[in-house]
C-alpha cells in the first residue's frame, strides 16, 4: 500500500528519513537541547552553592535551583531526545512512515506544556521539594500537573513508536531481523511505560492531595513506588545510550555486533530485570522486607549486570574488529590508539562507555549491596554515582549522536571543528574528576542535599575532616569546568543550527527504497555478527573486572571499621 508521504535520501549518510518523522526528530531533539541548557543554567548556582569558599545562594534560593536542575536534566532533557531517538530508531532506520503523525505531535505538545508547567510551578516558589518530591511535603498543584501531563505525553509518544513498528512490518519497509539499534530503542520504550505509569500511579494521588481531594498518601509507599519512577526513568537512559553506542559504532567504523543475539539477550535482560535496581535507593527503608532486599541486590540485580558487561564488551569488541579488519592490528591497543579520536561522535561515545562502566557501573553494584548501602546512603555520593550515568554515560552518547545528527538531519556543517573535536575531552574528563571527588566526598559522609555542609550557626555544628572541604572545593572547580564544556556544546550546537554551512539535502522521492548494501548506514540497519577476535577488548575487561573486585573489598573494609568487634 502506498501512503502519500515523501522520503529524503542524506547523501553523507545514505539514511532515509520521512517527512513527519524527521520534523518530529528534529524539534524533540532541539527542545532537549534547550532543556539542557536551563539545567546547565542553573547546575551552576548548585555548583557554586555547595563549593564551601563560594556558598553562593541562600537557602531558599538553592532547594529552588536544585529541584528545577534535576527535573530539566534528569527528565526533559532525556526524554525528549529519546523520543527523537526512539522516532529516529523506528521510522528513519526501518525506511518507514511514521505512524499517526497528528498524534505524535499531540504526544510533543502534552510533553512541552507539561514541562513548561512543571518549570514555572518551580520557580514560582512554592515547589522547592526536590525531584523526588517527597510527601508529606507538598509542592503547588501545578508541580505534579506539570508532570503528569508530561508523562502522558510520553505515554502516548511511546505509542506511536511501537505503531510504527508495526507500520514497518506490515508494509515489509526492511528485511529479515529488526536492526539491534531499533531493539534496543524498543527496550528503552517497553521500560519507559513501566516507568512512566509507576510514576502516574503515584503522582496523580498526590495531586488529589495538593488539591484537597485525598487526605493522605503513605511516605513509604510513596517512596518504593516513586522510585519505580525515577530510577527506572534512568534504566531508559542506559537501554537508549548503550543503543547509541551500537549505531555511532556502526556509523563511524562500519562495525557489526560480536553477536547479534547475545547482545539482543543482553536488552531482554533490561526488560526482565533492570528496574529492580531502584531497590538501592530504598535499602536503608522500613517499606520493604528484607526478604525483598536480599533477593533483589544478591540475585535479581545482577541478571542487570550482566547485560551491561555483555554490551561493556561487545561494543568496544566490535570496534577493535573493524579497526583489525582495516589493519591495526599491532600489539593489543594500536586499534584504540588509531580510532578517530579527532571525531567527537566518536570520542563522546567512547569516552561515556568507559565513564559509565568504571564509575557508574561499579559504584552502582557496590550500591546495590544493602550492607554497604549503609556507607553511603543519602550522602553526597549518591548524585557523584548518578552523574557518572546519567551525565557521563546517557549525557555524554547523547552531545556525540547530536553531532552525528546536525549534519545529517539538519543539514548544517557543524562550526569551529577543533573546538568541537576538544569539547568532549573537556566535558567528559571534567566530570570524570567531578564524580570521583563527589564519592570521595561522600565516602567522608558529606550529606547529599544540606545547602550548607558545614551547619554554620548550628547548635550541633559538625566538624568534618579537612580532606572534605577539600574534596568538595574541587567539586566545585571540576563542576564549573564541566559547565564549561557543556556551554560549548551548546554553543557549537546552536551556532551550527544559525551559521553553518548548508549541506545538500539529498534526494526526494514518493516511496522508500530498500537500502544499498553498500551504502555507509548499512551496517547500522542490517543483521549480522562480527565474530570475536578482540584481544584488546578482552584485555580492557580484566583490568574492568580488577578494579571492579579491588573497590568492592575496600568498601568492605571500610564496612569493617565502622562497628569494632572484640
Amino acid at each position: 500500500m502506498t501512503v502519500s508521504t515523501t522520503y529524503r535520501t542524506c547523501p553523507r549518510s545514505g539514511l532515509q528519513f520521512e517527512d513527519q518523522a524527521e520534523k518530529l526528530i528534529k524539534i524533540n531533539a532541539f527542545t532537549a537541547i534547550v532543556a539542557l541548557l536551563v539545567g546547565g543554567i542553573l547546575a551552576q548556582g548548585v555548583v557554586l552553592t555547595r563549593w564551601p569558599a563560594v556558598h553562593l545562594l541562600p537557602a531558599d534560593t538553592f532547594y529552588m535551583v536544585l529541584t528545577a536542575h534535576g527535573l530539566d536534566m534528569l527528565i526533559y532533557w532525556m526524554i525528549f531526545f529519546e523520543v527523537a531517538v526512539m522516532y529516529f530508531a523506528a521510522s528513519t532506520l526501518l525506511r518507514c512512515r511514521i505512524a499517526t503523525p497528528r498524534i505524535a505531535w499531540a504526544a510533543y505538545a502534552l510533553m512541552l506544556v507539561g514541562a513548561v508547567i512543571n518549570n514555572i510551578a518551580i520557580f514560582q516558589g512554592e515547589s522547592s521539594v526536590m525531584m523526588t518530591s517527597y510527601v508529606p511535603m507538598i509542592a503547588h498543584w501545578s508541580f505534579y500537573l506539570g508532570l503528569v501531563v508530561f508523562a502522558v505525553g510520553a505515554l502516548v509518544a511511546c505509542g506511536v513508536f511501537f505503531g510504527t513498528l508495526v507500520v514497518a512490518q506490515r508494509e515489509k519497509t526492511y528485511e529479515g531481523s529488526m536492526p539491534l539499534v531499533t531493539f534496543g530503542a524498543m527496550t528503552a520504550a517497553i521500560i519507559a511505560v513501566f516507568t512512566l505509569l509507576s510514576g502516574a500511579i503515584i503522582l496523580v494521588p498526590t495531586l488529589f492531595m495538593s488539591w484537597g481531594l485525598v487526605d493522605h498518601v503513605d511516605p513509604l509507599a510513596y517512596r518504593i513506588i516513586w522510585w519505580a519512577l525515577g530510577h527506572s526513568s534512568q534504566q531508559i537512559n542506559v537501554a537508549a545510550h548503550i543503543s547509541i553506542w551500537y549505531a555511532v559504532a556502526a556509523i563511524v567504523l562500519g562495525t557489526k555486533p560480536m553477536s547479534e543475539r547475545v547482545s539482543r539477550g543482553a536488552f531482554l535482560l533490561y526488560i526482565l530485570f533492570l528496574q529492580l535496581a531502584s531497590a538501592h535507593h530504598i535499602l536503608a527503608d522500613p517499606g520493604v522486607s528484607t526478604e525483598w532486599k536480599i533477593v533483589n541486590t544478591s540475585y535479581f540485580m545482577y541478571f542487570a549486570v550482566l547485560a551491561s558487561m555483555i554490551h561493556a564488551l561487545s561494543v568496544p569488541g566490535a570496534m577493535e574488529v573493524a579497526q583489525r579488519n582495516r589493519g591495526f592490528n599491532k600489539g593489543l591497543f594500536e586499534w584504540l590508539r588509531k580510532a578517530p579520536w579527532g571525531n567527537p561522535v566518536f570520542s563522546s561515545i567512547f569516552i561515556s562507555l568507559v565513564g559509565f562502566g568504571f564509575l557508574g557501573g561499579i559504584t552502582g553494584v557496590m550500591m546495590g549491596t544493602e550492607q554497604l548501602n549503609l556507607l553511603i546512603h543519602n550522602t553526597i555520593y549518591v548524585p557523584g554515582h548518578f552523574h557518572a550515568t546519567v551525565v557521563i554515560g546517557t549525557t555524554l552518547t547523547f552531545m556525540g549522536m547530536t553531532y552525528f545528527l546536525v549534519p545529517v538531519l539538519f543539514r548544517r556543517e557543524i562550526i569551529n571543528p577543533g573546538l568541537a573535536r576538544i569539547q568532549p575531552f573537556l566535558f567528559g574528563f571534567a566530570m570524570y574528576a567531578f564524580t570521583i571527588v563527589m564519592m570521595g566526598a561522600g565516602t567522608l559522609g558529606v550529606s547529599r542535599r544540606h545547602w550548607d555542609m558545614a551547619f554554620n550557626g548550628n547548635a550541633l555544628a559538625y566538624e568534618w575532616p579537612g580532606a572534605a572541604y577539600l574534596m568538595m572545593g574541587v567539586v566545585g572547580i571540576t563542576g564549573v569546568i564541566a559547565i564549561i564544556g557543556g556551554a560549548l556544546f551548546i554553543y557549537l550546537v546552536v551556532g551550527s543550527l544559525l551559521w553553518g554551512k548548508k549541506l545538500d539535502g539529498g534526494k526526494v522521492s514518493n516511496t522508500f527504497v530498500f537500502l544499498n548494501r553498500a551504502a555507509p548506514s548499512a551496517p547500522l540497519q542490517t543483521y549480522g555478527s562480527a565474530g570475536f577476535v578482540a584481544p584488546g577488548t578482552f584485555a580492557l575487561t580484566m583490568i574492568f573486572l580488577l578494579t571492579f573486585i579491588l573497590y568492592y573489598f575496600v568498601n568492605w573494609k571500610y564496612l569493617g571499621q565502622l562497628w569494632g568487634l572484640s
